[in-house]
């Protein structure tokens, strides 16, 4: 288990979690490096359209030219979801 400061609190990975990012999304594995700078300093944060105690942060990478995304459950525990790579980051539809 490991542990990130967040502007939503102490955010924890799970092992179980990052199972869960390393086996679906094996693209993001560089990148875990980047988990610590993307919760606590944050590019963007986009709220979930889905759920509204879930919080999407987002880091541009250089390399590749892509967004790393990191999906956090809020609350009394913050939690990471899931992580990803994506193009773009997604637009706030309120």
């Amino acid at each position: 288990m490991t542990h990130f400061n967040s502007p939503y609190g102490v955010v924890t990975l799970t092992d179980e979690r990052k199972r869960h990012i390393l086996t679906f999304h094996p693209d993001v594995r560089p990148y875990v490096r980047y988990f610590e700078m993307t919760l606590s300093d944050p590019e963007r944060v986009v709220p979930s359209v889905h759920d509204s105690t879930v919080v999407i942060f987002y880091r541009l990478l250089s390399k590749p030219k892509k967004w790393l995304v990191i999906v956090v459950k809020t609350g009394e525990k913050p939690f990471i979801l899931t992580a990803y790579l994506a193009k773009k980051p997604r637009k706030v539809i309120l």
